[in-house]
């Protein structure tokens, strides 16, 4: 198994701290708005990974922390004339309707900054103490000079990365990339007590004090959009080598970005998508597997037509399963014949193909290609044996779909029955329209049995016209959205 590693810029064998667990840490969201769509791919990707490694058999602990004292959220909340760390709980019960919408799971902790500020304070201490920090009136930067390897992570020099940032002028600091540990109490914002006087965290501090706490030093995993790379990332790495004098993580992975029209989606272009919006426009299943149809590391471009090509491909592989499930609802044959080994052995050919695929760098793209090889063989075959298909065959078939499916997340299954569920529906899920769906299902079902073909016909020619199309199949009538 290999993955890219930012670190060294190249693919390295995974091999984890610990025989037979992973230990991960995912930067989350700052709690001032609703999450956006470059905010979720990173949560749907490395949920992904997650999932991926308890595939393996991996038992894997997994942090994903809340910036939930930050300027942005002050900021936010003098607009809203609120308090701020109210604004931000009320944010992070936002953030997980979105999350759960998009099936992903809960991380084994998600911390937040407001709860580990005595750890924070006793972070800022030790590099105190090492000569890596100072503190002037009240505040307390980081000495970037007492940190050789700092770039390491983004592989720019220091004249490089001053050229490219956006650098306070603060004659205070010992030099204009030193950044801050503690900022200094100021009317209006939240603060606690410390060494140097009330105050708050820096940003960067936040995630070094709670994955040292949760995970120790040299970790498997951490992770983030590639926009963290720098500052946040070096800054991570610089606090906690410079306190502990050890390797602070061993794989260092990024998403790239989303873009509109070739541009990165950012709140300064406006040209960003809140989740909230998008599902009331497309299912979420539709959403995860848009976001997980493209390698992590390559740029996923957004638009509404391409999320719509997601929806009817996904609506391929959903079909696949409907008859899966028909299939196996009916009379099956237990003995096994020739065609039954030949498809048994293709079966087992798709397991590997996913496996190799995610073996390499999580590429999800070619595992969903996968996944449609196999909704296609599961229909050749279910054409072919329409009189009696084997049970061993249709189960095998429906274990991959399953399996493939814990690892991609893309499709809801009842977890008392193991049934794939029907599409959840966008905007919340309201169930007005199945609903509506059945009742004239119901409807036409009577009018057939009456031999009524007049209204039965006028039902299902007016579903066609509204773009609905309606099989009848020996296992009863099934219903699709046309393309």
């Amino acid at each position: 198994m290999v993955i890219y590693n930012t670190l060294t810029k190249k693919k390295e064998l995974f091999v984890p701290r610990q025989a037979g667990r992973v230990d991960m840490y995912v930067c989350g969201p700052t709690t001032y708005n609703f999450i956006h769509l470059g905010n979720a791919r990173p949560l749907v990707f490395f949920d992904t990974v997650r999932r991926y490694f308890q595939y393996r058999g991996y038992r894997v602990k997994y942090i994903q922390n809340f910036t939930d004292v930050d300027d942005k959220i002050i900021n936010r909340a003098r607009e809203e004339g609120v308090d701020a760390l109210a604004l931000s709980r009320k944010y992070i019960n936002e953030y997980f309707k979105d999350a759960d919408a998009l099936n992903v799971r809960r991380a084994d902790v998600h911390p937040q900054v407001t709860g580990h500020i005595p750890e924070i304070i006793d972070l800022i201490a030790a590099l105190m103490e090492k000569g890596a920090a100072y503190e002037v009136d009240g505040d307390v930067y980081f000495a970037i000079s007492a940190f050789p390897e700092y770039g390491k992570l983004s592989g720019r020099t220091l004249e490089e990365m001053q050229a490219g940032a956006r650098v306070e002028v603060d004659p205070r600091k010992k030099h204009p990339m030193d950044f801050a540990l503690w900022k200094a109490a100021r009317a209006g914002e939240p603060s606690w007590d410390s060494p140097w006087g009330k105050g708050r965290p820096g940003w960067h501090i936040e995630c070094s004090a709670m994955a040292l706490k949760y995970l120790g030093y040299s970790f498997d995993i951490h992770g983030g959009g590639f926009d963290l790379v720098f500052p946040h990332h070096e800054n991570e790495i610089a606090q906690a080598e410079a306190a502990t004098g050890r390797p602070f993580v061993r794989y260092w992975m990024h998403n790239g970005f989303i873009t509109v029209n070739q541009e990165k989606m950012s709140k300064s272009l406006g040209n960003f998508f809140l989740v909230r919006e998008i599902l009331n426009k497309f299912p979420p299943e539709v959403v995860r597997f848009f976001l997980l149809s493209t390698h992590y590391r390559s740029p996923l471009d957004f638009d509404d037509e391409k999320m719509a090509a997601a929806g009817r491909g996904l609506e391929r592989i959903r079909n696949s399963i409907r008859l899966l499930h028909e299939a196996l609802d009916r009379p099956v044959r237990n003995g096994l014949k020739e065609e039954d080994d030949q498809f048994l052995a293709a079966m087992a050919k798709y397991e590997r193909e996913f496996g190799a695929a995610m073996d390499d760098d999580f590429n999800t793209a070619l595992a969903i290609g996968i996944l449609f090889e196999l909704a296609r063989e599961v229909n050749a075959y279910l054409h072919d044996r329409e009189g009696l298909p084997a049970g061993k065959a249709l189960e095998r078939a429906m274990d991959l779909f399953r399996s493939f499916n814990q690892v991609l997340g893309i499709l809801r299954v009842d977890e008392t029955t193991g049934r794939f569920l029907q599409e959840e529906k966008a905007g919340g899920g309201d169930d007005l329209a199945g609903a509506l769906m059945d009742l004239l299902l119901a409807v036409r079902q009577q009018a057939r049995a009456k031999k009524d073909w007049a209204t039965a016909d006028r039902i299902r020619d007016g579903l066609k016209e509204l773009g609905i199309l309606l099989e009848d199949t020996p296992s009863g009538v099934r219903w699709k959205k046309l393309s």
